[in-house]
């Protein structure tokens, strides 16, 4: 639909000048006068051709380089969503978040999304054009909002998903990241020995030619390799992670990385938690926005970033479309806590399945704030004592053959 910039006077007389989109220049006057404004000046918009040369490079740039951060994101779709509710048409949204977040990857997304509006394209069609940009989330939720006339409303609860999840997972990673600063000054405490101090010692061992006890042995024999083969334990890193990686790419070893993720002490239960949250989350807000429950489903599929949980939603969808309920097939994949199947078996014979699992996202939600602190409280004293063990047993190899040569000299 094009789009045309206009100016005029409202009803107090004072001159105003924005944006509208309509089928033609009346079309546009029609609106103006609808809304108390009288139009002196209407004029369709013409992307120039340095405008569209300028498009293709953002197009590109996008494309290729744009990392948009979900936070910035998310408070993008509230802002859309609040603008359409308070009665302003889609593109002169579009425009307002362009201006605000001008120069910004998110702001070049936009043109692209606005031009494609402009020319006549839904905003789900414009959003699925960007897949790195938007996820097929999105892309559906606003798709059954449009078709529902409440995409206002289905774009505050898409905000608030991602709002949620977004703080879940900076939950998990803020509570991670003090173990994993904590051993990586201690590893680096302990190859600094291993290469400055203990290279200085064991020359004074070697040069009194004494008989050294196999402790303070094994401890020149890792200093040596450290000093002098450092890069081997680098090589064999990257060989191992590049092993991984392609591996995973396969459908059968990703299959396999996942289940092992999902399998790790402690840390494999946390896991399977926070895919359950967000499986729970993303369908409930789905339905609640008027997407059918197979269609939600394969949206689900698609978000759980675990192939377990995959090929378990799409048993379940499979089920579901064989005539099954969604709590018999939950059940069958084997995957899904006990607490979650009674509490989607009573959503559903009761008609208030999205409420259900609401509840079960917003109290596994809840659990793994709980389990994340659980486990920092017993990584961080386990973590202390093996970087205590390291180090004892470097002083201790160190010091026996200064015990020997004492002895002997007395």
């Amino acid at each position: 639909m094009p789009v045309y910039r206009y100016e005029g006077l409202d009803s107090t007389g004072k001159r105003v000048k924005g944006v509208e989109d309509a089928d033609s220049s009346q079309g546009v006057r029609a609106k103006l006068r609808k809304q108390g404004v009288f139009p002196t000046e209407v004029e369709e918009e013409r992307a120039s051709s340095a405008e569209t040369q300028s498009s293709r490079l953002a197009r590109i740039n996008v494309e290729l380089f744009a990392r948009v951060s979900p936070r910035e994101i998310s408070l993008s779709v509230r802002q859309l969503g609040t603008l359409l509710r308070a009665g302003m048409p889609l593109v002169a949204a579009l425009n307002a978040l362009i201006e605000q977040g001008e120069g910004s990857r998110l702001a070049h997304t936009l043109t692209l999304v606005r031009e494609s509006v402009n020319g006549g394209a839904s905003l789900a069609d414009a959003f699925a054009a960007h897949p790195r940009v938007f996820s097929p989330l999105m892309v559906n939720m606003v798709r059954a909002g449009e078709a529902g006339g409440a995409l206002d409303v289905v774009l505050a609860r898409l905000a608030d998903l991602m709002e949620t999840q977004t703080v879940l997972r900076a939950r998990v990673q803020s509570a991670l990241a003090y173990p994993v600063v904590m051993m990586t000054i201690g590893l680096g405490v302990v190859v600094f020995l291993l290469v400055k101090v203990v290279p200085s010692v064991a020359k004074i061992f070697t040069d009194m030619q004494a008989d050294l006890p196999t402790p303070t042995l094994v401890l020149m024999a890792v200093s040596r390799f450290l000093e002098h083969r450092w890069w081997v334990i680098f090589l064999v890193i990257a060989a191992v992670a590049v092993g991984l990686r392609l591996w995973g790419r396969r459908d059968s070893g990703r299959r396999a990385i996942d289940r092992f993720k999902l399998r790790i002490p402690l840390f494999g239960n946390l896991i399977r938690k926070v895919v359950v949250a967000r499986f729970a989350s993303t369908l409930s807000t789905l339905m609640a926005s008027g997407v059918p429950l197979l269609a939600g489903l394969d949206i689900v599929k698609s978000i759980v970033l675990n192939r377990i949980f995959e090929d378990a939603v799409g048993d379940v969808r499979a089920h579901v479309q064989e005539g099954g309920g969604i709590a018999s097939g939950l059940r069958a994949t084997g995957e899904f806590p006990a607490i979650v199947l009674h509490m989607v078996d009573v959503g559903e014979r009761s008609g208030s399945l999205e409420e259900m699992l609401d509840r079960v996202a917003a109290a596994y939600e809840e659990d793994v704030g709980v389990t994340v602190s659980a486990l920092t409280s017993l990584v961080e004293p386990v973590m202390i004592v093996v970087l205590g063990l390291l180090v004892l047993f470097i002083v201790l190899a160190i010091l026996l053959p200064i015990f020997e040569i004492n002895e002997l000299i007395h």
